[in-house]
């Protein structure tokens, strides 16, 4: 053995060393002998070497390990020039073998090559491929168009640059009679589309055209003679399909893959240009319809699965509404899809009984997505499916996949089309259907169950008469629902289906199970106690409490209870929130004949319950209360101090959320609605309003309340004047006593304000001639709190009584200037409160007067004034949004910002009449359906106010110091919010390559620019990967150079937490990009990668935001 080996045999066992700086120096010496020219390995030793590295790629110890991952990738950086002249060779071997091996090779290389070496691949691969009508062997054309297939699928995004040279040379050789040849050239055709589907724009007809000739290409095979027999329609029509297919079946028969290459080059054109889904739907979709004969398995799966993504494709966006008036592209496609559905129908009729059970698979998937797309349109054919799904569901010879596929579509079908639909065919339809609920196979059985709840729920619906009689069915759905009930050795998952669907059957058709009720309610009694079936049984139990059916629950109601009350003491949530569901059910439903001693069984458990610690469990728990309180008074009386101890703890709760509020208001009137009331008013008022008072008598010591407190506290005042109208006015007295007295602290003010503002409405006339003055008082103040709860009431009560109050408030803002803004808060309350035509008479007065204001010189004043214009503007939309709108091209500058202002607030989330009038203002997030087909207009604008304009940047001379300020700032950071919302909700009508130049754009910008651009690249990496990969090598400087950046030493505090911040939104958003499956094969991404891994600062800031993805996304942003 010469010395350099057995030196290097030496530091091999080293590196076997236990001793992580044995292992450490070991590897750094193997790396310095082997950059040595003098070292010639043998097979052997390179063998050893090799093995050993990658065996350190996996050490313990993180310093060896980065110094594994340097040797390796430094060597193979090097290699990559030698190893692409050795491969390119390889194209011309005779053998076969090594043809297709050096193909795959090429493919891995071209994705991790530099870019100088992929343009020489490129250039090579053109250069070598010849002209169709030059001489060259058909294997070596073959090899070369493989090669472009297999370099298109693992880095088509860096081929974009040459595909006008390559697309027309590969259509050319798509005409050659060569079915090998056509299916390479169709693979390759299918990559470039999925990878660089910008660049094959201009080549999309051109291929859509081959797609076509080719997805019929079977010349071994007359179809004429199948549409023949089809019309015959003779009973030994299977027998001779058999023949033919026999008679025609040849082993050197390629053309099946020429198809299946077409076909799925076909869903990657659908997948890859979502703008031209009109011209697909006149094109492709009726010669997809007409392949669904295909006699070959495989290629039939793939011609189904491009007929989805076309479906896929035209599934109407979130948030589209059909109510819009105009015709929009989204509500054309449907039309022409639904004039298609026959035709699909028709073609799918035989495929739903042949014998393939992958043929009837696609046709269920197809039919699923069809009906999801467009529900109701399948119900005019359900003979058809009816018949076909029976023939599955009953197909006992084959696998049980197939008969689960079909009663999953059965149950979709039931949830998309009319009840009615079914009801000819339930008596053919309902005995398959039992015989599966029977079936020893446990997913069967669940999925039966699961298709026989859905039939009683749709065909014997709650809120509906019913239109067809049980009788005839209801028996043996009982029969065999109640055979899975008793059955203790079944699976978990079957028990808890059987019991959610006899909860089903009970609910809706419990009238008519005569006998069979008391036992059916005893068995689910008895599933209430087993542990393993308790929480699907609670469910059940509010299933039938809730039935309109009103059925007799006594058998099982004494013992049930106490069972639900224990279950308010475990641990797991979802068992607390379903029992208090139920007892919230029986109470409505059986409340004077629930048992009383039961009932005080349950009670005992529930003030624990009223807690913020779960609020949601708290306002069931509430809601329950109000229940029990209108049932049995007498039962709550017993408890009504603990309870409401625990409901004014929470009622002081800053967390309280609205449906918390609105349970415990109905609580409280339930307490005083009684006869007798269960707690008295004054008793209730006192309790409500003690923290309040209690606070002032101590001289305002001790931790304050929240103000979200008062106001939970006002709307409870309110809510028991209500229930008692005949305390309402001298409540409302009493408040204004309290809000006028000097003595009255701070927060006894805003309290009695508030609660004015709720009660003024129901106090009647007297109470509000003295209110005016209390509150035009209050609203100079010292305090902020008591000028804003002042200026609430104000609008709150004049909403209740318009022509009293709106001249008087109107009046004051003309009056009292300096009051102005607090005026305005009222107005716009009164505004909100208002019943709009009772505002109709004086849209005109409040109009004039707005408009005056808009150009004042406080900022927060244009902002109520825009708020208060919106709201008068739904007062009567057709009138006044046309006089708005001439504003904006009239008015001054800060009118022109008030007006678009207060645009947003004509936006509501729920639909309104001014919908279809708001067509030309945009509503991006909350009404995207109203924006979408206007985007062609609004992009190009919008991109505009993207870019840095440099007649906005001006300096400012600070003492010795210039400063820059760049007034084009906030307008910028506006269209880049605008752009994030575009991309949540419109993207299918984005040209994302565009849309990226300007992301590009801002990841150079301003701090607050580069931030909002960073969330974007990473909900961009996610949503549409490939465009963001053509692009990586230029996307990952400037997100280095953020990762990198130091900040000046003598920084001070804010500016080293401002770049924390930026690095720590960019190294997310490098995040984002590593989770694109093919980012790693980029050379600069690479690079990057290894730099974070040897530099400690990036690596842990990289591993803490990956530790923090595990939790709510980050990449959404908040847009105020």
């Amino acid at each position: 053995m010469s010395t350099a080996a057995f030196h290097i045999s030496s530091l091999l066992e080293k590196m076997t060393s236990s001793d992580k700086d044995f292992r450490f120096m070991a590897t750094s010496d193997l790396m310095s002998e082997l950059q040595k020219d003098s070292i010639q390995l043998d097979e052997d030793s390179e063998r050893k070497v090799v093995k050993m590295m990658l065996r350190l790629l996996e050490d313990k110890n993180g310093e060896v390990q980065n110094l594994a991952v340097k040797w390796l990738g430094a060597p193979l950086g090097t290699f990559h020039a030698s190893l692409l002249h050795c491969l390119l060779p390889q194209l011309s071997s005779p053998r076969l073998a090594v043809r297709k091996r050096a193909v795959v090779a090429l493919g891995h290389l071209a994705a991790a090559c530099s870019t100088d070496l992929f343009v020489e691949l490129a250039d090579h691969l053109l250069d070598r491929l010849p002209g169709p009508r030059a001489p060259a062997s058909p294997a070596a054309i073959r090899t070369l168009i493989q090669c472009l297939g297999s370099v298109g699928r693992q880095a088509g995004h860096r081929l974009g640059a040459h595909l006008d040279r390559l697309v027309p040379l590969v259509e050319e050789f798509c005409n050659l009679d060569d079915d090998e040849l056509r299916e390479s050239c169709l693979q390759a055709f299918e990559a470039f589309l999925r990878k660089c589907p910008k660049e094959m724009g201009p080549h999309v007809a051109n291929v859509t055209s081959l797609c076509l000739q080719y997805l019929k290409y079977d010349p071994n095979y007359n179809y004429n003679s199948d549409e023949d027999e089809e019309q015959m329609e003779t009973e030994d029509s299977e027998f001779s399909e058999q023949e033919s297919e026999d008679e025609y079946s040849d082993d050197d028969d390629m053309s099946w893959k020429v198809r299946r290459a077409a076909a799925k080059c076909i869903a990657s054109l659908i997948g890859s240009r979502p703008d031209l889904l009109p011209d697909f739907l006149c094109t492709l979709a009726p010669a997809l319809i007409r392949r669904f004969k295909e006699r070959e398995e495989n290629v039939k799966a793939d011609v189904f699965g491009a007929y989805i993504v076309l479906l896929r494709q035209t599934r109407p966006p979130k948030g589209w509404l059909q109510a819009v008036e105009e015709p929009t592209q989204t509500g054309s496609n449907l039309h022409m899809l639904r004039g298609q559905v026959p035709l699909v129908i028709k073609a799918l009729q035989r495929q739903l009984k042949d014998r393939s059970i992958k043929a009837r698979q696609g046709c269920f998937s197809l039919l699923t997505e069809l009906a999801g797309v467009l529900p109701g349109s399948l119900a005019e054919h359900m003979p058809v499916l009816v018949s076909g799904t029976i023939f599955s569901i009953a197909d006992r010879s084959s696998a049980s996949t197939i008969r689960m596929d079909a009663l999953a579509f059965l149950q979709g079908l039931l949830g998309t089309e009319p009840a009615e639909a079914f009801h000819p065919h339930l008596p053919t339809l309902l005995p398959p259907v039992m015989a599966c609920v029977a079936d020893p196979f446990y997913k069967i059985a669940a999925e039966a169950l699961l298709v026989l709840q859905e039939l009683v729920r749709t065909l014997w619906p709650l809120d509906k008469p019913r239109m067809l009689d049980p009788e005839p069915y209801v028996g043996e759905m009982s029969a065999a629902t109640l055979a899975r009930l008793r059955a203790t050795d079944l699976d978990q998952e079957v028990k808890e289906r059987a019991i959610s669907c006899m909860g089903h059957l009970v609910g809706h058709l419990g009238d008519r199970l005569g006998d069979d009720l008391e036992p059916t309610l005893l068995l689910l009694l008895d599933r209430l106690r087993n542990e393993i079936t308790r929480l699907p049984a609670v469910k059940a139990l509010t299933l039938v409490a809730v039935s309109p059916l009103r059925l007799d629950m006594q058998p099982i109601l004494a013992e049930a209870l106490p069972i639900l009350a224990s279950f308010l003491r475990k641990n797991q949530r979802a068992l607390r929130l379903a029992t208090l569901a139920a007892l919230d059910a029986l109470a409505q439903s059986q409340g004077l004949h629930l048992p009383p001693p039961a009932v005080r069984a349950v009670l005992a458990e529930v003030p624990a319950l009223v807690s913020e610690s779960d609020m949601h469990v708290a306002q069931l728990a509430v809601d329950f209360l109000a229940t029990v309180t209108q049932a049995q008074p007498a039962s709550l009386a017993e408890v009504s101090g603990p309870v409401l101890s625990e409901l004014l703890r929470l009622l002081r709760s800053p967390l309280l959320p609205a449906g918390v509020l609105a349970a415990a208001e109905g609580f409280l009137q339930a307490l005083v609605g009684t006869r007798p009331p269960c707690v008295e008013y004054a008793e209730l008022i006192n309790l409500l309003t003690a923290p309040v008072y209690d606070q002032a008598a101590d001289g305002g010591g001790g931790p304050g309340l929240a103000k979200q407190a008062f106001h939970s506290l006002a709307r409870c005042v309110a809510a028991l004047s209500a229930a008692c109208p005949q305390e309402a006015a001298g409540t409302a007295s009493r408040l204004v006593c309290d809000a006028r007295s000097p003595h009255s602290s701070t927060g006894v003010k805003v309290l009695a304000f508030l609660s004015l503002a709720e009660v003024g409405q129901v106090a009647g006339p007297g109470p509000q001639r003295e209110l005016k003055a209390v509150l035009l008082d209050a609203l100079g103040s010292p305090s902020e709190d008591v000028r804003a709860a002042a200026s609430y009431a104000l609008g709150r009560v004049g909403a209740g009584n318009l022509p009293d109050f709106l001249p008087f408030l109107l009046a004051q803002i003309e009056a009292e200037p300096r009051r102005q803004y607090l005026l305005l808060h009222s107005l716009r309350e009164a505004l909100g409160a208002a019943q709009p035509d009772s505002l109709k008479p004086y849209a005109e007065d409040i109009w004039a007067l707005l408009f005056q204001r808009c150009e004042g010189a406080e900022e927060g004043t244009r902002g109520v004034v825009a708020e208060c214009i919106g709201k008068l503007v739904l007062v009567n939309p057709p009138f006044l949004l046309p006089r708005f709108r001439k504003q904006l091209a009239a008015g001054q500058p800060h009118t022109r910002s008030t007006v678009i202002t207060a645009v947003k607030f004509l936006i509501s989330d729920q639909p309104h009449p001014i919908d279809p009038l708001l067509k030309s203002f945009i509503a991006v997030h909350n009404k995207p359906s109203l924006v979408r087909d206007l985007l062609d207009d609004i992009l190009p604008l919008l991109y505009q106010e993207t870019k840095i304009r440099r007649d906005l940047i001006r300096e400012v001379e600070m003492g010795p110091f210039k400063h820059t300020v760049d007034d084009g700032l906030d307008v910028r950071k506006a269209a880049f919010e605008c752009m994030y919302s575009l991309l949540e909700s419109c993207l299918g009508q984005l040209d994302i390559c565009e849309f990226l130049n300007h992301v590009e754009d801002g990841l150079k910008d301003h701090y607050d620019i580069r931030m909002l651009t960073f969330i974007m690249l990473a909900r961009l990496a996610a949503l549409c990967p490939v465009p963001v990969l053509q692009r990586v090598d230029r996307l990952i400087e400037p997100l280095r150079a953020t990762c990198t950046a130091k900040v000046k030493a003598g920084s001070v505090k804010q500016e080293f937490e401002k770049q924390d911040e930026l690095k720590r939104s960019a190294m997310r958003a490098v995040a984002a990009l590593l989770a694109i499956p093919e980012v790693g094969k980029s050379p600069i991404m690479a690079d990057f990668s290894a730099q974070i891994r040897t530099n400690p600062e990036l690596t842990t800031l990289f591993e803490s935001i990956q530790d923090s993805a595990s939790a709510p996304s980050t990449d959404s942003m908040e847009l105020s």
